[in-house]
């Protein structure tokens, strides 16, 4: 009977985490895809490339605060029933898109996809502490975190994909028809939450100050302010180097086509596996050994590219994509472990500010771009990367109790 138990108990825990992983494959197809599309959506709105890369920056923007609304919720309601609501409404949206014919009314459209988006990231790491143990949790989180690269992965690519060889319309299609089949199998695959609010918390709404205390809780704790600016900060430059390569590839003298050029992406492909063995490298070094890694990844990486051959670039962006993810994946897994109450909140102020680097960083980036070129993007990363250093530095020396700095249950 325990057999059959465990059994069942096992089978749940892995319907979960595939549920999940493949959710956040469909959120970050739909967040990443117009990356991989930038051609395209210059051509088809009579937009410059540099200006259509905005694009993503409105998106992280919605998203960005949309994940504090959805930690409320999922604290009020329970994590299930808002991730598919959402999953379905972002088909509905897909599908809207087939309709689009100005600039203008993308960007609006975009906006309201990153209200959608952030549902699932809100509520992945909660949802997990609800239903699996600590030894599973950190696996599930690194699992997750992995699905997230290769779902920002595949999105890009099917984007260079329909730039290459289809027009706006048809693209959008394809979109609606990939994304539907992914909530259809998520929607199967998810069990039952067992998040259990109590009785008399039910009914009240809107909001009320015990929602606002568990931000303002979250937000005391210096050292999870810290592990917010640096996820923040990494995310600001790397998802924004991958924008503007783009452009550099297109131009003399590599002169790269429209599905060549996001052949970059397939860098992310370090930072599935860094993110896939970050458990195991957190709890063989440490944090502390780990932050440091990473960031000397991300400054290495983005130098590296100054070589300007496509060699150089590529294990550049290699070098970067392993540093950022280790970063994320470990502050994504800190920040679910020290939060002993408002868990979803803590995760959605991390991915907050996370997003928000996401939707500054475009617009910081830009003039640098437009002065100097790819060259400009670098010198803009290092100088956004050298504050990055000095907040890990400052978080690696805040030491617990115990003296090191560790995970905390």
């Amino acid at each position: 009977m325990n057999t059959l138990t465990k059994t069942g108990k096992d089978v749940t825990e892995i319907r979960l985490i595939m549920g999940l992983s493949l959710a956040s494959m469909v959120i970050f197809i739909n967040l990443y895809l117009v990356q991989g599309m930038l051609p395209l959506i210059a051509d088809s709105f009579a937009v410059s490339k540099s200006h259509a890369t905005l694009l993503l920056s409105v998106t992280s923007f919605t998203m960005a605060f949309s994940l504090l609304f959805f930690a409320v919720l999922s604290d009020r309601v329970g994590r299930k029933k808002p991730i598919i609501v959402s999953l379905y409404l972002l088909v509905i949206l897909d599908c809207c898109a087939i309709f689009i014919t100005e600039f203008n009314q993308l960007i609006l459209l975009r906006m309201l996809q990153g209200v959608l988006l952030a549902s699932v990231p809100a509520m992945a790491m909660a949802y997990f502490k609800d239903e699996l143990g600590n030894k599973a949790l950190l696996k599930a989180g690194a699992i997750y975190i992995a699905a997230n690269s290769v779902g920002g992965i595949v999105g890009r690519l099917l984007g260079g994909s329909m730039s290459q060889y289809l027009d706006w319309q048809q693209a959008m299609v394809l979109l609606t028809v990939v994304s539907l089949v992914g909530v259809l199998t998520v929607t199967y695959l998810l069990p039952k939450n067992h998040f259990v609010k109590p009785e008399i918390e039910l009914g009240k709404w809107p909001l009320k100050k015990s929602d606002f205390r568990g931000f303002c809780y979250h937000l005391a704790d210096p050292k999870l302010r810290l592990i917010y600016l640096v996820g923040g900060l990494a995310f600001m430059v790397m998802v924004n180097q991958f924008s503007y390569i783009q452009l550099h590839l297109m131009d003399n003298p590599f002169n790269l086509g429209r599905f060549e050029v996001t052949l970059i992406f397939l860098c992310y492909l370090s930072g599935t596996y860094a993110s896939y063995r970050s458990a195991k490298w957190v709890a063989d070094l440490g944090l502390k050994r780990v932050f440091i890694y990473s960031v000397l990844a991300l400054f290495l990486g983005t130098l590296l590219t100054l070589a300007d051959n496509f060699t150089a670039i590529f294990i550049g962006f290699l070098i970067s994509a392993f540093g950022f993810f280790l970063v994320h994946s470990s502050c994504n897994a800190w920040v679910a472990y020290r939060a002993k109450e408002h868990r979803a909140k803590a995760t959605a102020l991390y991915l907050c500010s996370y997003y928000l680097g996401a939707a500054i960083g475009g617009p910081y980036l830009l003039p640098f771009w437009n002065s100097w070129g790819w060259q400009g993007v670098v010198l803009g990363s290092v100088i956004a990367l050298t504050i990055l250093a000095l907040v890990v530095l400052k978080l690696v020396h805040s030491k617990s109790q115990s003296g090191q700095l560790v995970l905390e249950s």
